[in-house]
């Protein structure tokens, strides 16, 4: 109960400050294989909870990168370059612009903070990367979650 109010907090808190339509965490329950357990919309109609992600591309090697403390701010899904199988997973999650901040325990990579921005491209500014990053880490001291 603690960890899911703190996960809720920090959602909103997130989805608030940076004005976004959608701010989740995608948990992993096993090794690369997780879903959306948690979000804060600002409609509705964004909800994406339960969600799995494309596991046809998410593997070791995208792992080791988010293992290692990996950020991914991508503006726009349609000018970046990303693998098709991605680009076709965020197009279906209606997503326009994606920010990635892994959430990092002794475990491992315990969950993804991801915002997306659904509307529109949106330029991540070093504020938004930072803010999500604090935010991540003070997930991953929680004992609520370090002990899960």
């Amino acid at each position: 109960m603690e960890r899911d109010n703190l996960i809720v907090e920090t959602t909103s808190r997130l989805r608030d400050t940076m004005r976004v339509d959608r701010v989740v965490l995608y948990y992993f329950y096993s090794q690369w294989n997780g879903q959306v357990t948690f979000e804060s919309l600002s409609s509705d109609k964004w909800s994406i909870l339960g969600s799995t992600g494309p596991e046809e591309c998410f593997n070791n090697e995208y792992a080791a990168l988010y293992l290692n403390g990996r950020v991914r701010a991508i503006p726009d899904i349609e000018s970046e370059s990303i693998a098709d199988c991605h680009r076709d997973f965020l197009r279906n999650l209606e997503v326009r612009a994606n920010l990635v901040v892994p959430i990092l325990t002794e475990k491992g990579l315990w969950g993804l903070l991801v915002a997306h921005h659904c509307q529109a491209p949106r330029l991540w500014t070093p504020s938004d990367i930072k803010i999500m990053q604090v935010e991540a880490e003070n997930l991953s001291q929680a004992d609520s979650i370090r002990n899960s």
